[in-house]
């Protein structure tokens, strides 16, 4: 792809999004401000229309917030939502091409059948079923065309979203956040290091009888198409009225699968939303899909979410202040470490009590909203905060899991799930194991 063209894809892409989103955004400026009957069934799906038509990045924030509970009126939740598993797809012409981009002209005779209909499509690529010339069912992720001028684009988006934000809200500096997405949304677009991040993770999870993690085809792969084996499973939601014991089997799963790479190899999967993973025919253990974002963290980060469990836990100032600067916070006054406290004290709070419980009182998210918009107010009074850039995937992945353990509706004793994880913790082990594992997946 020639600069020139890549140039091109960025402006026309601008353009769509700018224009798919006024005309969503004009028809809810005019319901609010001069108080026109809005349809929200329809205003829902004209904005999943818009995101999903697109594709790429924008469609991810969609898919964040559809996943949390009460975080969005349910007609736009119920439609959104859809864009994990049923985003529009690009058709049989351009499948046929860009398989040839990638293969070569005569790459169907490299597989014994291949789906013509996509099988899943999401934001950056879709998925085909196919079967090996061995007779073995396969998943073909295929990337749209020209997404890397389409990630700069909607990265280009964001950060006029980010500098709009910043105006009217002073309580977050958004420049960490933004570096952190940027660097993980273009990793995204290498489908050979997702590849390894795959091998990766089969490594990690091995010993986790409760979680499968797809094989990659060497041979059927390139950096923008990734053949692995077919995993069958039903998805997430469907189970969210199964009986309690069925529903506490599938959290527990879940929380190993996340759990257990970032405690033991100080690594984590960083796009928990419900379209990557599935719940296996056992209806007792799960899928875990899609590596093309994970987050190597340095072990003394890792050992700062504990510091900061045993500081909560026995109410030890300075060992919260340690960790908080473990993590790159500075100038912390008693007053800033008191709000920061707020927001840890309600991420923590399941892990405190020895006991069986839900993952929080209430199966709504309202009341973490409620804790955010607490915590923000009292930044906004301070001058702000500027989170560091490895605080965003954490902070995603414990509310995109803390959602998924609300739609279960699960009562786990998580206290004793953490402890299991962290009883023998050693950073200098952690970072041996984290060496070993990366290079051996071809990562280091």
């Amino acid at each position: 792809m020639s600069n020139d063209s890549s140039v091109t894809g960025q402006i026309g892409r601008v353009a769509r999004v700018g224009g798919a989103m006024a005309g969503v955004g004009a028809r809810l400026a005019g319901a609010k401000v001069f108080g026109m009957k809005l349809d929200k069934g329809q205003h829902a799906g004209d904005l999943k229309a818009a995101l999903g038509g697109l594709k790429g990045p924008l469609m991810k924030v969609a898919q964040i917030l559809a996943t949390i509970p009460d975080a969005l009126p349910k007609e736009y939740a119920d439609e959104l939502r859809q864009l994990q598993s049923n985003a529009p797809a690009m058709g049989w012409p351009f499948v046929r091409r860009r398989m040839a981009g990638e293969l070569g002209q005569g790459w169907q005779s490299q597989f014994a059948e291949f789906g013509r209909e996509a099988s899943h499509a999401a934001s950056l690529g879709q998925v085909h079923r196919a079967k090996s010339l061995d007779g073995d069912d396969l998943a073909c992720k295929l990337q749209y065309p020209d997404m890397s001028s389409a990630v700069e684009a909607d990265l280009k988006q964001l950060k006029l979203v980010f500098s709009i934000f910043e105006r009217y809200e002073k309580a977050i500096s958004t420049r960490r956040i933004y570096e952190e997405l940027s660097e993980r949304l273009r990793e995204e677009l290498d489908y050979t290091r997702e590849a390894k991040a795959m091998r990766l993770y089969h490594a990690m999870l091995r010993d986790e009888s409760t979680v499968t993690v797809p094989t990659p085809v060497e041979d059927l792969s390139t950096d923008r198409l990734l053949t692995m084996n077919w995993l069958n499973g039903k998805p997430l939601m469907d189970f969210k009225d199964s009986p309690i014991e069925l529903r506490n089997a599938l959290a527990h799963a879940m929380f190993r699968a996340w759990y257990v790479p970032f405690y033991e190899y100080g690594i984590i999967h960083g796009d928990p939303h419900l379209g990557n993973y599935s719940v296996r025919e056992d209806e007792a253990s799960i899928n875990l899909l899609d590596f093309g974002c994970i987050r190597v963290f340095p072990p003394t980060f890792v050992r700062g979410v504990i510091n900061l469990y045993k500081a909560l836990r026995d109410n030890d100032r300075d060992l919260a202040v340690y960790a908080y600067e473990t993590w790159g916070f500075t100038d912390l006054s008693n007053e800033k470490l008191d709000v920061l406290n707020i927001w840890a004290e309600f991420l923590y709070a399941p892990l405190m009590e020895d006991k069986v419980q839900k993952i929080q009182e209430s199966d709504s998210g309202l009341y973490g909203a409620q804790v955010a918009g607490k915590v923000q107010q009292a930044l906004r009074k301070m001058g702000g905060v500027e989170p560091p850039r490895e605080f965003v995937l954490m902070d995603r992945a414990a509310i995109g899991l803390g959602s998924v353990f609300m739609h279960l509706r699960a009562e786990v004793n998580w206290y004793q799930l953490f402890h299991d994880l962290i009883g023998d913790f050693d950073t200098d082990v952690l970072a041996k194991r984290q060496a070993a594992s990366l290079k051996d997946a071809g990562l280091s």
